[in-house]
């Protein structure tokens, strides 16, 4: 019988990413085994959880965690049962059983590490599936729960036996004959933490993942949705001056081949994978326009280059506005619809070309701003506060409290700001909207945020997978918790467009007559006007 084997050391000086489990075979048939261990099978010692590093900056990805070093165990026979004296150190890794005879007896050795680093190892050995892409995913499984023991941020795992679940899991998908069915089970198994947040996404979904946070891609500049009633293939977005731009393609357009293939059924992801491609090669979409302006109906057929594109989160104007007194000032308006690696980046240019153009005030706009990156929602922070003012403060799974602290901050400009959100800002955009009204620093408008009050680490596995796990909860710097409770806004609106044209919203969301439009926007201007009264820059 083929097992998995992995061992681990728990020493906690590594400071080594156990990105890669990795699998060794062996068979119990060639030399003596130990006889197979009693059911409800007793094994070995629970991995301790990780000690959080004190280090705020870790729990939020600023530089990598500690974590324990995995490597494989390397041996031609299941590893020998523990001496008897060893045994009261053993701990059950679970109360389950495996449901299927002798073959699935695990072993397990605790063994004294060689290295003053290493305290004591750990060999666990699973059944292995014949189904080779199941046994890849038996891998993924052991990656997956090992992170969760050492990183997620309820060391009660939802208070159960988290060691239990792991052998429960492996009992399950060992008779499975799919990598699906298999990734199905190590989802139930997250399930089970009670933290929607903490899950496990395919090498697909995690390539789109990275696309959305590099912000950067090779392809045509599409965005592409299909519609729920009809299953066709919308135009969402198409990147300013990207190939699918310079071809005329436009908003609400639908596609309907890709390289001669119909896309009659075909998902927006699988769509997506198609229009990407290394730059330099060509595809070739058949679009269907629709009526615009009176305009009759069209499908047309379009080569398209594929190129670099990159993806700004970031949209401006520059909107005129009229004070009290009559005289006419300018506001500069900053448009930021997710936290990518490029977020920071994008903003500070974009203020800083506003101060270039004697703008005299601010809107922020993280309304329907899902997240992504902290760090970049701090470093935005950054650019509105001076001094060493607490941007956040963080919980880890040992309860300890720690601020994150501005060091001698700088601001770009201290003029009026106001921050608009509503129910679809979430996670880093609560974190900024947090920072600049506990601070003083901006007046929130809008109305109550989503309320995620909790840090997720994205952890990369062995077969291209991404593991997310929930690794602290955070607190505004006034000690609010916004976990399912969200910020209300010191002012509250609708967003009601005013006497603005269906079609003009679609088509220019950021343009100034749009904008004018937008009642929110009417009420952070009345803001804007009364901090200017008052000669301050809150």
């Amino acid at each position: 019988m083929e097992r998995l084997c992995y061992k681990f050391d728990l020493g906690s000086q590594h400071h080594l990413s156990p990105s890669h489990a990795i699998l060794t075979r062996f068979s119990s048939s060639p030399s003596p085994s130990p006889s197979p261990l009693p059911l409800p099978l007793p094994l070995p010692l629970p991995l301790p959880s990780s000690s959080s590093s004190s280090s705020s900056s870790a729990s939020l990805g600023l530089r990598r965690a500690t974590r324990r070093r995995w490597r494989a165990c390397s041996a031609s026979r299941p590893p020998a049962e523990p001496a008897p004296h060893d045994r009261p150190s053993l701990a059950s890794i679970g109360k389950g059983l495996f449901g299927f005879a002798a073959a699935a007896a695990a072993f397990a050795s605790v063994c004294g590490g060689g290295s003053p680093a290493v305290a004591e190892s750990l060999t666990v050995a699973f059944p292995a599936s014949h189904v080779r892409e199941v046994n890849t995913v038996q891998r993924t499984l052991v990656e997956a729960w090992g992170l969760i023991r050492e990183t997620f941020v309820d060391p009660t795992f939802n208070h159960q036996d988290w060691d239990s679940k792991l052998q429960q899991t492996m009992v399950e998908m060992f008779p499975l004959r799919s990598a699906d069915a298999a990734y199905n089970k190590i989802g139930a198994m997250l399930s089970t933490l009670g933290d929607p947040f903490t899950r496990i996404i395919s090498p697909k979904e995690y390539q789109s993942f990275r696309i959305g946070s590099d912000g950067n891609l090779q392809g045509v500049g599409l965005f592409i949705n299909a519609e729920p009633k009809t299953g066709h293939l919308v135009v969402l977005y198409c990147v300013d001056d990207s190939p699918a731009a310079r071809a005329g393609i436009h908003e609400g357009d639908e596609l309907i081949e890709i390289d001669g293939e119909i896309l009659e059924g075909v998902g927006s992801e699988v769509a997506a994978q198609k229009l990407r491609g290394r730059a330099g090669t060509t595809v070739t979409v058949k679009v269907h326009s629709g009526t615009d302006g009176g305009s009759a109906s069209t499908v047309r057929e379009v080569k398209l280059p594929r190129e670099y594109i990159k993806l700004s989160p970031v949209s401006t104007a520059v909107i005129p506005h009229r004070m009290p007194d009559g005289s006419i000032t300018k506001t500069g308006y900053v448009k930021l619809s997710a936290f990518s690696q490029n977020a920071a980046a994008d903003v500070e240019s974009a203020i800083q070309e506003m101060e270039r153009q004697d703008v005299r005030s601010y809107i922020l706009d993280l309304r329907d701003n899902p997240g992504g990156l902290v760090k970049a929602g701090l470093d935005v922070a950054q650019m509105w506060l001076d001094g060493d003012e607490t941007l956040v403060n963080t919980i880890d799974r040992d309860g300890n409290l720690q601020p994150i602290n501005m060091i001698d901050g700088h601001a770009i400009t201290h003029d009026p700001l106001v921050v608009l959100v509503n129910e679809g800002s979430a996670s880093a955009s609560e974190i900024l909207a947090g920072a600049l009204h506990d601070n003083g620093r901006a007046i929130l408008v809008g109305n109550k945020t989503f309320g995620k009050g909790k840090i997720q680490s994205v952890m990369e596995l062995h077969d291209g997978s991404a593991l997310f796990v929930t690794v602290a909860k955070y607190l505004s710097p006034s000690l609010h918790d916004i976990d399912q409770v969200g910020i209300t806004p010191d002012v509250q609106c609708t967003a009601d467009m005013i006497n603005v044209p269906k079609e003009s919203l679609f088509k220019e969301k950021s343009s100034v007559s749009t904008l004018e439009a937008d009642s929110c926007i009417m009420v952070a201007e009345h803001e804007l006007d009364i901090q200017e009264s008052k000669g301050t820059a809150s």
